[in-house]
């Protein structure tokens, strides 16, 4: 009996030796891979930042020796989320200088809120996000009368929610040079009694934003600090910054670099010579935690401030039918060098009218069938005729789900009946070219993707208002949504072959939460918890 055990003892030594070495093992998981086949493992392990295996737990603990080993007792994982459309950048300079306005259910609700904020941070500038006049008993546009007596002097600047409009005080207008006389191609200064009302629609605001102090090199660092905190608190493990200076990437690099941002990013190119320069004739430019391919442009402004580009009025609003943020050779000019460059390009377009001029405008340049993945931000509202589009020139509408629950209770009335049924045509998009990206366009919306998940499945408020949901036929699977803030994000940027499933070869980005989002209750999603948010394999959160 003793030559059998020391035998046995001297067999598993050797089969301890023999096992090959890992950083870290998960083990006894409910792993939702998001591959090919949506196949669901128990472990895998890491190696090098990256899943070298998966399989059973009996198979990865015989089969690696770890330096660190995660028994999740049955907790449940997905690939690391990713969000298709943010601003982090601008999220994180929100967080740090701005008055939150959002929730706010009236201007007199505001004024306290900035009353607060102004006693704390004083300057002659007082910054805010987050206003909307469809939350308010009047839902119509404010003045700055109100701002100008509580804030003598003081240059005020408040973004609607979505970012396509301004409510700013006469101080604010003085040192921009806007008057009732101004006019800027793209925007409109609203006049109330033959003077500014202090509301600047789209490209109105450049005059005020260009006067604002610009932030310091410590401050944005703090502010991608800040971001990156919140998002890997929500489970994000990569975003798409929609819209950069060439400055800001360069910080980003700068940060990612030193070690101390870890979030991927996929930043988009404001399309300026500083940034063509830099970036656009150089080609792409491509790190393990940084990407830039893409030039974002605005075909129009938004929905809820009647900016967005119209084929007819607006149902509530008869003659207006929104703007149209530049010229037709300008899109031109942008699509031409993109295509010369390699470069991807994603247009912001809201209406139906200018889907359909980008659509168009995409079309000339493309031909036909193609793999350049040019993207529509939003495809919020779609003519009927022009679904096919999308899939003519493999157009890729990136959505946000929680853009149609926020806006379900006043679109009807903006659109009217008809033209409702092709807004937020989520599963219509989605059968064009049989993948959709998904996001939240953060700060306009929460950053938490258990909400975008929630939204796209069963298109309800967070109470199940309407109870069916707000145009169900539109509503995603969850499987379909699980891989729009997975694996297809990471496809809508040519990163698919390194993130957004957990599969061999790449990235080992992934979140443990305290449910399972493919059988859970929508109550149940709403309060689930993420427990852990790992990239590379580090905990980050």
């Amino acid at each position: 009996m003793k030559k059998l055990a020391t035998l046995l003892s001297i067999l598993l030594m050797i089969a301890g030796c023999s096992r090959e070495k890992a950083d870290l093992v998960v083990l006894n998981a409910t792993i939702y891979t998001v591959d090919s086949l949506f196949s669901v493992q128990e472990s895998f392990a890491v190696a090098g930042g990256k899943i070298i295996a998966t399989g059973t737990s009996g198979e990865i603990a015989s089969r690696f020796e770890a330096s660190e080993t995660l028994d999740l007792k049955g907790k449940y994982v997905y690939p690391g989320f990713i969000d298709a459309h943010a601003h982090f950048y601008g999220y994180g300079m929100n967080l740090l200088e701005y008055a939150d306005l959002s929730g706010t259910s009236s201007p007199e609700e505001i004024y306290d809120r900035l009353l607060a904020h102004h006693e704390k941070t004083g300057g002659s500038w007082l910054l805010g996000r987050g206003w909307d006049q469809n939350d308010w008993p009047e839902k119509q546009f404010p003045d700055n009368r109100e701002l100008d007596r509580l804030f003598p002097g003081v240059a005020v600047y408040l973004v609607r929610i979505d970012g396509h409009a301004a409510w700013v005080s006469s101080r604010a207008l003085e040192l921009a040079g806007i008057t009732a006389e101004t006019r800027i191609g793209g925007g409109e200064v609203l006049l109330k009694n033959g003077r500014p009302s202090g509301v600047l629609i789209d490209n109105a605001e450049a005059p005020v934003t260009a006067v604002i102090p610009r932030p310091g090199r410590e401050l944005q660092a703090r502010a991608l600090l800040a971001a990156q905190e919140n998002c890997f608190r929500a489970g994000l493990t990569s975003v798409t910054d929609c819209g950069l200076s060439r400055e800001v990437i360069l910080l980003m690099d700068t940060l990612h670099k030193e070690g101390t941002l870890k979030m991927r990013i996929n930043a988009m190119i404001n399309p300026d010579e500083a940034n063509f320069d830099r970036f656009l004739t150089q080609g792409i430019y491509k790190t393990e935690r940084l990407q830039v391919n893409t030039i974002k442009l605005y075909a129009d402004g938004a929905l809820g401030s009647r900016g967005a580009l119209m084929l007819e009025s607006y149902a509530d609003d008869p003659g207006n039918q929104g703007l149209q943020i530049a010229g037709q050779e300008y899109y031109d000019d942008i699509c031409r060098k993109a295509l010369e460059h390699h470069y991807q390009v994603a247009t912001h377009a809201i209406g139906d009218s200018a889907n359909r001029l980008m659509l168009q405008t995409y079309g000339r340049f493309l031909g036909g069938k193609n793999d350049r993945r040019w993207r529509i931000e939003h495809a919020q509202v779609v003519h009927p005729d022009d679904f096919p589009l999308f899939e003519r020139y493999a157009v890729i509408p990136s959505v946000q789900a929680t853009h149609a629950t926020s806006d379900m209770t006043w679109a009807a009335e903006r659109l009217g009946p008809e033209r409702v049924k092709g807004a937020y045509a989520y599963k219509k998009l989605l059968s064009q070219n049989g993948w959709l990206p998904n996001g939240t366009d953060f700060p306009i919306e929460k950053i938490d993707p258990l909400f975008t998940f929630y939204a796209a499945v069963f298109r309800s408020d967070h109470q199940g208002n309407p109870a069916g949901g707000f145009q169900p036929e539109n509503s995603l699977s969850r499987e379909e949504t699980l891989r729009s803030i997975t694996l297809w994000a990471a496809k809508a940027s040519f990163e698919e072959g390194e993130k957004g499933s957990l599969e061999p070869g790449k990235w080992a980005d992934f979140v443990v939460l305290d449910t399972d989002l493919m059988k859970a209750s929508p109550e149940e999603i709403l309060k689930a918890t993420i427990l852990e948010t790992r990239i590379a394999g580090e905990k980050v959160f």
